[in-house]
């Protein structure tokens, strides 16, 4: 596990990056399995109707049957500890407009993540707008 206590905003950002970078490509590839293991089992994506690894595989599902893709985070801020690492960020993505053209999406996220006992870091908290 890295130690955080000596470890600097840019290392934080660094993991977060390599996390970020990870998510967007399962999102990329319509794996909404793959996306829900990025959390941890309790984890919530806002609105709170999204709790849990299986709620959170059925909401980003219904996003890809609706044709989203072309994910991509981008760090505005991060910063955290050895144990909860937070993240802000811009999002975008791509996905069908009401008459079938590709529409652009996106806002920002805000990201709290828990270290897990192998260093990896695993989502807590996700919201968006």
């Amino acid at each position: 596990m890295p130690n955080l206590a000596s470890s600097t905003n840019s290392d934080v950002r660094a993991e977060v990056t390599g996390a970020y970078a990870a998510w967007d490509t399962a999102f990329n590839k319509a794996d909404a399995k793959g996306v829900a293991t990025a959390y941890v089992s309790n984890a919530k994506v806002l609105p709170p109707t999204h709790q849990g690894p299986e709620e959170i595989e059925k909401f980003f599902a219904g996003l890809f049957s609706g044709g989203f893709t072309d994910h991509k985070l981008t760090i505005i801020d991060a910063g955290g500890d050895e144990k909860v690492v937070y993240s802000t960020a811009k999002w975008t993505a791509n996905g069908k407009g009401p008459d079938g053209s590709r529409q652009s999406a996106g806002g920002i996220a805000t990201h709290v993540f828990e270290r897990q006992a192998d260093g990896s870091l695993k989502l807590r908290l996700h919201t968006f707008n």
